[in-house]
């Protein structure tokens, strides 16, 4: 299998006045929601498709709560997860308040084996 890609049109962030430029941008192949996650890991082990339905929202329910929390989540070998902030810039540390938050995201960090699927990867230019 290879992932497939196309080419995309792209400014310059630095100097948009530039021409544009093209890049290779990822074309995703469908999906997996948790339905088909639930049926493909009772498919492979003894529980049952509502069992392991039941426990992955009941992760999502955890991840959630703990990092509303500030809590990194560690899923073992498939990462972690973690809030991050950005924030308006000021001169001094005791200026830097909660007001000039301007955007929080949530950060995943793939474990090993994930991070090993990148350099397996194979490509190919969708027509």
């Amino acid at each position: 299998m290879a992932i497939k890609f196309k080419a995309q049109p792209r400014k310059n962030p630095q100097d948009i006045t530039l021409p544009e430029k093209y890049y290779a941008a990822a074309i995703a192949d469908g999906e997996v929601d948790l339905d088909i996650l639930a049926e493909q890991i009772a498919y492979e082990c003894t529980v049952t498709e509502s069992d392991c339905y039941a426990v992955l929202l009941s992760l999502e329910r955890n991840i959630i709560s703990s990092l509303n929390q500030g809590r990194i989540v560690k899923l073992g070998r498939l990462g972690n997860f973690q809030v991050s902030v950005s924030s308006e810039g000021r001169d001094t540390p005791e200026e830097v308040n909660a007001s000039l938050i301007t955007k929080a995201r949530i950060l995943f960090r793939p474990g090993k084996r994930l991070r090993g699927l990148l350099d397996d990867l194979s490509f190919r230019k969708a027509s």
